[in-house]
C-alpha cells in the first residue's frame, strides 16, 4: 500500500509538471518539439506507475495515418502516446476536466460531443482535414472501454475520415498483461461500475504489469465503404490482440 501511495504522489507531481510545461514551454516550441515532449512525458508516467511498455510491430513513422485501436482503460491514451505521438479523438467532457483537460488539449486532442449525433459529421470533417495536413489521428472505434477479453463492435462513422482524406489506416491492439504469468491482467480495466479512483489505485498496486501494444501494417480502403472497412479492421485488431498474448506467454 505504501508503495502504491508513493507512485500516486509521484504521478500527481509529474502531471503537474506536464500541466505547467504546456503553459510555459509549449508556446515557444515547434509542433515537432511539443509532440516529442508529450511522448517522453507519457513514457515517464508509465515508469512512475510501474508499467512496463512492450511494443510489437512498427508504429507509422509519419502521417497521414488513422490509428484504430481497442479500448480498455484510462491508461490507453497514455500508453499509445508513449509509442508515438498522435491526436486522439475524445469525449468533449474531457476538455473541461481540471489539469487533465488542459493537458489533453495541449497534446492536440480533438473533441466530439457523443450525445449529439450530428457532431460526428463535424468530427469526420475535422479529422479528414488533420489527415490531409499529414497528421496522425487515433480513435477507439468501440466507442467505450471493454474488459480486454473480447472486442465490442466497431462504429464506422469516424473511419469515414480516412476515406474522405484518402489516408491509410494502421490497426493496433493494446493488452494489459501480468508479466509474471503472461496472462491478461484486469488491474487497469475501467468498465461498467468501476470508478476512476478505484481503477487507478488497483493499477498502482499491481505488480509486474505490462502494457503490450501490437502494431499492424498500413492499409487503405481499396474501394471498401466505411462499414465494410470497419468490419475488416475489427478482425485485424482481434488478430493483433491474440498475438499480444502469444508473445507474452
Amino acid at each position: 500500500m505504501l508503495r502504491a501511495l508513493i507512485k500516486l504522489l509521484r504521478g500527481v507531481w509529474h502531471a503537474l509538471i506536464g500541466f505547467f510545461t504546456i503553459y510555459t514551454r509549449f508556446p515557444v516550441l515547434s509542433l515537432e518539439q511539443r509532440n516529442a515532449r508529450v511522448q517522453v512525458w507519457a513514457m515517464q508516467m508509465l515508469r512512475i506507475c510501474g508499467i512496463e511498455l512492450r511494443v510489437l510491430g512498427k508504429p507509422v513513422v509519419s502521417g497521414p495515418a488513422l490509428l484504430i485501436c481497442n479500448h480498455i482503460s484510462w491508461l490507453d491514451i497514455l500508453v499509445i502516446h508513449a509509442t508515438r505521438h498522435c491526436r486522439f479523438v475524445s469525449k468533449s467532457e474531457l476538455r473541461d476536466w481540471p489539469v487533465l483537460g488542459t493537458m489533453a488539449t495541449g497534446a492536440g486532442t480533438l473533441y466530439i460531443a457523443r450525445s449529439q449525433r450530428r457532431d460526428a459529421l463535424r468530427m469526420v470533417h475535422e479529422m479528414a482535414q488533420a489527415l490531409k495536413q499529414g497528421e496522425v489521428v487515433a480513435v477507439f472505434p468501440e466507442g467505450t472501454t471493454s474488459d480486454g477479453l473480447g472486442l465490442l463492435p466497431f462504429h464506422a462513422n469516424l473511419i469515414q475520415s480516412a476515406i474522405a482524406a484518402n489516408a491509410p489506416v494502421q490497426t493496433l491492439a493494446l493488452q494489459f498483461v501480468d508479466g509474471r504469468t503472461g496472462k491478461i491482467s484486469m488491474a487497469a480495466r475501467y468498465i461498467d461500475d468501476d470508478s476512476l479512483l478505484v481503477s487507478v489505485w488497483r493499477t498502482l498496486n499491481a505488480k509486474g504489469l505490462q502494457a503490450v501494444v501490437n502494431f499492424g501494417d498500413l492499409q487503405t480502403a481499396q474501394g471498401r465503404g466505411r462499414r465494410e472497412w470497419a468490419h475488416d479492421l475489427r478482425l485485424k485488431v482481434m488478430q493483433l490482440k491474440l498475438a499480444c498474448l502469444l508473445q507474452s506467454e
